[in-house]
């Protein structure tokens, strides 16, 4: 397999909190995922924090999907990593989609070609659901 590999970190918030604050729920949300997006699934590994929050993981031949939930803030944060011609904004969008995610970032990262670079015409893009283009504001960025 191709080492070349892209990486998404989204966030996703205003989510239904009913469907982050169980590791069963999201569990299986992350699994279809990864199943939408054509990957072949390694393991599955999820943690129920108490009082509330998951975090958890889908390992892929292709990489890896990881979530970790704030249900009290209606917030996931959610990374899909994978190499190959797999394109993780499937499992990205599927999971915004059944999550009802009213807004998210995210910045995707190139990967394993010899350069770390994050993919855009500006140093960092962040895509948002209305699809505005912003600015990076941390100098710590690069």
């Amino acid at each position: 397999m191709d080492t070349l590999g892209r990486h998404l970190i989204v966030d996703l918030w205003e989510c239904n909190p009913d469907l982050i604050s169980t590791s069963e729920t999201l569990k299986q949300l992350m699994v279809e995922a990864a199943l939408h997006s054509g990957a072949d699934i390694r393991e599955v590994i999820f943690h129920q924090f108490e009082p509330v929050g998951v975090s958890g993981v889908v390992v892929i031949s292709e990489s890896h999907l990881s979530v970790h939930s704030f249900p009290e803030h209606r917030y996931v944060s959610l990374d899909v990593y994978t190499c190959g011609g797999m394109n993780p904004h499937v499992s990205m969008s599927f999971l915004k989609d059944r999550l009802g995610a009213g807004r998210y970032e995210c910045i995707e990262v190139i990967r394993g070609d010899g350069t770390l670079r994050v993919e855009s015409e500006q140093p960092v893009v962040l895509e948002r659901l209305d699809h505005e283009h912003v600015e990076p504001t941390s100098p710590y960025l690069f």
